[in-house]
């Protein structure tokens, strides 16, 4: 342990592997923002927090259990491909964000009306409900980073304090991001476009189809900064009028 604390390269591995860990959890806090908007105000930080931590806990559960997390691979049977553990669980999680979003555009944009009477019928059902979700998408969220950690440094401590540290940037910028895409709902249809182009993606990575993650941030980045020009043309023209 002394050994990586006094070693250059175990800190530059930290801090790019914390940089990666980033950037592969802006799917987790998109998610996060989208599902924990349906709860009450006064129940939504606590809700991403929570989210959060279950993201930190599956992660680190996950590390260590390299030796599992290498059977996934492994074949489960064949059905016009070899298909293994892990395939699976990213189908089958790319599918749950597909439902979840294509249902979340359509109350959106259909029943704007209605956000109101949707939030009264998840404080109904309650905290938990939300943070059962979340958890199962945790599981596929994790399992990306987890591999990435395993792939870029060889040390379990480095790829630990890594998984920490990101988790803790995630939790300083869940809060603003997250009122954000509630505050706006243009962004908010943007973000669960994002949720629609993340659940193809890991349909197509689960049936075999690498998808390199930089044309995916590319894509979502361009959205971005397109909306953010538009936000930016509507309040000058606001601006104006007054």
């Amino acid at each position: 342990m002394i050994e990586l604390l006094t070693s250059p390269d175990a800190w530059l591995s930290l801090v790019m592997l914390t940089t990666l860990e980033v950037v592969l959890g802006i799917d987790n806090i998109v998610f996060l923002t989208i599902l924990t908007g349906r709860l009450p105000q006064e129940q939504r930080l606590l809700g991403r927090r929570l989210g959060l931590m279950g993201a930190l806990g599956t992660r680190i559960l996950l590390l260590f259990a390299l030796s599992w997390l290498a059977h996934l691979d492994e074949t489960l049977f064949t059905l016009w491909r070899p298909w293994s553990g892990h395939d699976l669980v990213l189908v089958s999680g790319g599918l749950f964000l597909l439902w979840k979003a294509t249902k979340e555009i359509y109350e959106n944009v259909e029943h704007p009306q209605d956000e109101e009477q949707a939030q009264e019928a998840v404080s109904r059902r309650g905290l938990v409900a939300i943070i059962v979700q979340i958890a199962l998408l945790d599981v596929v969220f994790s399992l990306d980073s987890v591999i990435t950690a395993v792939g870029v440094v060889e040390h379990l401590p480095i790829m630990v304090a890594a998984v920490l540290l990101a988790v803790m940037v995630m939790m300083l910028f869940a809060g603003p991001v997250g009122d954000f895409v509630q505050n706006n709902p243009s962004v908010r249809i943007l973000a669960l476009s994002f949720l629609v182009l993340i659940g193809a993606t890991l349909i197509m990575e689960g049936t075999g189809e690498h998808v390199p993650k930089p044309y995916v941030y590319s894509a979502m980045g361009f959205s971005i900064l397109v909306q953010t020009l538009n936000l930016r043309r509507d309040k000058r023209l606001e601006q104006a009028r007054d």
